[in-house]
């Protein structure tokens, strides 16, 4: 049976009289990364706050007893009059000086300690974040536009590290994302949401339901194909094929 980490039964939000989010049904086991899209307005953020606990709502949240979780914002606002060093800043957090480093080395910010906040560029203050979520030992790990103001490279390079931690930790992760056709790539399940449920279930099942093709079209769902329809090759962080599976079959006979 699924190690479930968290679900949500009904959820619902409303607030001045708007509904934000109806009749919401949500499940993240162990071992699996669930990736929440829609236009912008359709209540991703609302539904992160929920998961955390943030949130006033109707409906039901059970988490698993003792569960921890690690949450990665979507930006964070640096205060040019207030400059910190990477190494402060995640001291702020309480963890100990063993856990910093190994989670720095583990998401490949151990170069930049000493560097200030304020100076190091996108990609590596996502390495930061996502460093400071790990520090929590977590379970569950909340991801919220992870690669938010990454190049293109770059954001290939943290998917893959995401699903590395994923594989090598066995922790549950929830994302939120708009880049539809890389984060596809890396995840089990996709949960389509326009304030309520319109669809969810594995990429190349979504990216063909009528409710996805109505918020997005079909050059969306044309695009998330190109990574999901060839699993006889590999490849690299930048996207570009390299050796296929057949040419290693080959080689080993």
């Amino acid at each position: 049976m699924a190690d479930v980490l968290i679900e949500l039964q009904q959820v619902g939000v409303n607030e001045d009289g708007r509904c934000i989010l109806d009749n919401i049904h949500l499940r993240v086991n162990a071992g699996e990364i669930v990736t929440l899209i829609g236009p912008n307005g359709a209540g991703k953020t609302t539904l992160v706050r929920v998961v955390l606990g943030l949130q006033a709502f109707s409906g039901k949240r059970v988490l698993k007893p003792g569960i921890n979780i690690g949450y990665m914002p979507q930006r964070l606002e640096l205060n040019p009059q207030l400059p910190m060093t990477v190494k402060r800043f995640l001291a702020l957090s309480g963890a100990n000086e063993k856990q910093m480093i190994d989670c720095m080395s583990r998401v490949g910010a151990q170069g930049i300690a000493e560097h200030s906040l304020q100076a190091v560029s996108g990609g590596e203050l996502q390495r930061v974040l996502l460093a400071r979520a790990l520090m929590q030992q977590p379970d569950l790990l909340v991801l919220d536009e992870p690669v938010q103001g990454v190049d293109v490279s770059g954001q290939a390079e943290l998917y893959e590290l995401i699903e590395c931690i994923k594989r090598e930790q066995g922790c549950g992760i929830l994302m939120v994302s708009h880049d539809l056709h890389l984060v596809m790539a890396q995840t089990d399940n996709v949960v389509c949401i326009n304030k309520h449920i319109c669809c969810h279930g594995h990429p190349e099942k979504v990216s063909h339901d009528p409710a996805y093709l109505e918020l997005f079209g079909k050059t969306a769902a044309s695009n998330i194909a190109l990574y999901t329809h060839h699993h006889d090759h590999e490849h690299d962080l930048q996207g570009n094929v390299v050796d296929s599976v057949d040419a290693e079959h080959k080689e080993g006979h």
